[in-house]
């Protein structure tokens, strides 16, 4: 099987590796560059634990594979936290219980902060349709969706105290 050198911007760093045709980007991200905050679920796109942003755009990177990412820059959960501080939104999550076993957790993170890049202050429905994409079977989506509520809030405060 031939290997491709793929290169990628991973959370802000230059990285490169070597790959099968067939590697998704996710086995990629996991295996080669060593980014596991990223999970495995359904490997059939539809659990949303495997969401990562490549370039802006949220994808299911058991559905992509590290060649086609080739040259892209890829956020993961890893790049959430800025300086090794939780980022708002980590701190909803744990705030609000909107994490239990955690699997899902990477994913829903990813969705909620491309959703509050598009859209700063999201209705409930909103949010509930922006992270419909992503599974959890533990904490029956409550605390998420307060989470991502609750930074929306807080951020739109914080924009509005700066114009005050």
């Amino acid at each position: 099987m031939k290997s491709h050198l793929v290169k990628i911007n991973l959370n802000g760093v230059e990285r490169e590796g070597l790959c099968e045709s067939r590697t998704t980007l996710l086995d990629f991200i996991r295996h080669d560059l060593g980014a596991t905050g990223t999970h495995a679920g359904c490997e059939h796109g539809v659990c949303g634990a495997c969401t990562v942003e490549v370039d802006q755009q949220i994808i299911r990177s058991c559905l992509m594979f590290a060649c086609q990412a080739d040259g892209s820059s890829v956020n993961t959960v890893e790049g959430i936290a800025k300086s090794g501080d939780m980022s708002d939104l980590q701190n909803a999550f744990k705030k609000h219980h909107a994490l239990q076993c955690g699997f899902c957790t990477s994913g829903f993170l990813i969705s909620a902060d491309d959703l509050l890049k598009k859209n700063p202050n999201p209705t409930e429905t909103e949010v509930r349709e922006g992270l419909s994409g992503n599974l959890c079977r533990c904490t029956g989506y409550v605390g998420i969706i307060e989470a991502v509520l609750e930074v929306a809030s807080t951020r739109a405060r914080k924009i509005g105290g700066e114009h005050a």
